[in-house]
Parts: structure tokens; C-alpha cells; sequence
């Protein structure tokens, strides 16, 4: 399991140690805090070799996108007699635009992946439903909520359900090639967003559309600049378009996927 800690890989970790399954967790350091049923060992995905004694007798890895050197993480896996990969990546990645930065690195970590000569299926995910958190500086200083790409609707998508199909593209066979694009099941504006949180907490939040200059200004703090323009050109310019509902969740786990508000409630202490 590489990102473990992350949005996505705690929620796998999670999933698969409770249901038996052993766990080696990849990290930079071992945690404090130890979950049970899980064996964390230290690597660096920035440097292949150093992930021998982590992908020895594993039979699936679930990976994160965008390292430096994809082909030797894979070529390690192959190594080690790994038998199934779980990549992670975006929707943009069907694009094929490699001028945006943030389609680019998911482009070349699928063709990597594809390359490998390992079964693969690859997620392309739309926006975590947890990118919420970000709003916690603003909620903890009053109840407005001031946010970018007003006017964009996504069917935003728990990262546990995110989980749930990875893990049964790990676990179980006739999942090797395929493509999977887990959403949500209902497309939400950010302001509607904004309006089920507030019901949830029971707090009369209000929303503010964030004027484009000053959310370039904001992020471009946050991050450099040829991601602050593959984001405009997502969510401004209209090249990806996460508003569509799709049945993946279901199809795949047999469950349906967990909507914004059941989100909301299983998070909201983190919201107090």
C-alpha cells in the first residue's frame, strides 16, 4: 500500500485489515500509532530500490501517480513477483493533453503502468468528496464560506468507496485492464455543497463565489504555477467535466456510493 496515511490509502488499509486480508503499509517513517493487522515498512518511491523489502511476497500493490521514475517502481514490482497493480490517476489522464501539467504526470504514470507487463486496472477518480477539509480555516473563523469555480458541478466521490473498489480490484480476479471512473451519485455546485454541510452541522453557512484573479492569486501561494494553470483550465476553461454520474461504485463493489451528506455526517466531528 503506498499513501497509506492518504485520503484514499488509510481508507483501503482500513478496509482490507478489517476484513482479514494482510497489510504492508509503505512509509517514509513507521507511525506513533499502529493499526492492528498491518505491517508498516519504510521506502521511498523516489527511489525504486528501496522498495525491495517492501514489495517482497506481495501479490498486489495499490500505487499512487506522478513519482519521478514509475517504469523502475514498476519494474521492482515485477521483480518481486507482484501479480496485481492498482493505480491511481485522474479523469483528465483520457484527455492525452500533455501542456497541463496535473493530465501530464497522470498520462505518464498510466503509460508506465500500461508498459509494465503487470496486470493492471487503473482509477480515475472524480474529486474527493474530503477536499471539504480545506474549508476548515475559513469555517473555524466564522460561517462564509468563500470558494473558487462557482459555476462547476462535480459528482464529488468518498474516498472510501474509492477504497472499496480498489480493494476488489486487488482481491478478486476479472478486474485486469479495465478502466474504472468511481463518482459519486448525486453532481453538486460547491454552494450545494456548502448547504448540506451547514444542515449537517447545524450551522447557517453561507457561500461566496471566489472571483477568479483572486483564487489564482490564493493558490499560486500554495502551489506552483503550472498547477495553478492546469486547474484553470479544468475548472475555468472547461476541459474536464466531473459533473457525470456514474454507476462504477456499484457496478464494481455491488454497494452504492456514499453521498455528500452520509460523508458529511461520518466527518462531521472533524468539522467542530
Amino acid at each position: 500500500m503506498t499513501g497509506s496515511t492518504g485520503n484514499i490509502g488509510s481508507e483501503l488499509v482500513d478496509a482490507l485489515a478489517s476484513s482479514g486480508e494482510p497489510v504492508r503499509a509503505l512509509v517514509r517513517k513507521p507511525p506513533a500509532s499502529r493499526r492492528d493487522g498491518v505491517e508498516y515498512v519504510t521506502g521511498d518511491l523516489d527511489d525504486p530500490a528501496s522498495l525491495a523489502p517492501a514489495l517482497d511476497g506481495a501479490a498486489g500493490v495499490f500505487l499512487l501517480p506522478g513519482y519521478r521514475d514509475m517504469p523502475g517502481v514498476l519494474a521492482e514490482a515485477r521483480r518481486a513477483g507482484v501479480g496485481r497493480v492498482v493505480q491511481l490517476s485522474g479523469g483528465s489522464a483520457g484527455s492525452g493533453d500533455m501542456t497541463n501539467a496535473v493530465s501530464r504526470y497522470m498520462i505518464i504514470t498510466e503509460r508506465a503502468v500500461r508498459d509494465s507487463g503487470l496486470p493492471w486496472t487503473i482509477l480515475r477518480p472524480t474529486a474527493f468528496m474530503s477536499n471539504a477539509f480545506r474549508w476548515l480555516p475559513q469555517l473555524r473563523a466564522g460561517d462564509t464560506l468563500r470558494l473558487p469555480f462557482a459555476n462547476v458541478r462535480a459528482a464529488a466521490v468518498d474516498p472510501r468507496d474509492i477504497a472499496a473498489v480498489a480493494a476488489r480490484a486487488l482481491l478478486r480476479d476479472g478486474h485486469a485492464g479495465q478502466i474504472y471512473h468511481p463518482t459519486g451519485p448525486e453532481s453538486l455546485l460547491p454552494a450545494e455543497q456548502v448547504a448540506v454541510l451547514g444542515e449537517v452541522l447545524g450551522r447557517d453557512l453561507r457561500f461566496e463565489p471566489q472571483p477568479d484573479d483572486e483564487a489564482r492569486a490564493e493558490m499560486s501561494a500554495q502551489m506552483p504555477v503550472e498547477y495553478v494553470d492546469a486547474f484553470f483550465d479544468f475548472y475555468v476553461n472547461g476541459s474536464l467535466d466531473e459533473s457525470v454520474v456514474r454507476s462504477t461504485v456499484q457496478d464494481v463493489t455491488g454497494g452504492p456510493p456514499r453521498s455528500f451528506r452520509q460523508w458529511a455526517e461520518a466527518h462531521a466531528p472533524a468539522f467542530a
